[in-house]
């Protein structure tokens, strides 16, 4: 089930069950989840993409090992909000991910949200190798945690 807005996401999720978050790349899948509670994002991993049922496999085990009650993905609109051929790819991954899987999938845009994994590692005087390996699980931390946050004001306005 693909759910476009938060608030629709937030209804089907199964109570006290943990989300992943998903930075999608040409060459790699980013992987962060959160806590039980939707209050934490960790990053976790990243995949190297191979072809889609082999990345869907991937996640898919990731999904069932943990238990994860729903999936965000990383939506990277343009600077002016728009949708380009990006967007398009992402959204036809969460379509062809939603017919191999019951569980809830959303979008959240992620609009500097590697800028903003970056400039984290740098802080963190990170080597460039090392934040070549995790960037893109750093970023999907980033996406994951713009939506709990956003969860979180839903239960508090609710």
């Amino acid at each position: 089930m693909i759910c476009e807005t938060a608030e629709e996401f937030a209804a089907a999720l199964p109570p006290m069950t943990a989300i992943a978050g998903l930075d999608l790349g040409d060459k790699t899948i980013g992987v962060a989840v959160s806590d039980s509670f939707l209050s934490v994002a960790t990053p976790l991993e990243t995949i190297r993409r191979k072809k889609f049922t082999t990345d869907a496999e991937a996640l898919l085990k990731i999904v069932a090992a943990r238990g994860l009650g729903g999936l965000v993905l990383g939506l990277p609109r343009n600077m002016d909000g728009t949708e380009g051929p990006r967007c398009q790819s992402t959204r036809a991954f969460a379509r062809n991910l939603s017919r191999l899987t019951e569980i809830p999938i959303t979008f959240w845009d992620e609009r500097l949200s590697t800028v903003a994994a970056e400039r984290a590692l740098l802080e963190a005087d990170t080597s460039r190798k090392r934040r070549s390996e995790v960037i893109d699980h750093v970023a999907a931390g980033y996406i994951l945690q713009g939506l709990l946050d956003r969860l979180r004001h839903l239960r508090e306005t609710a």
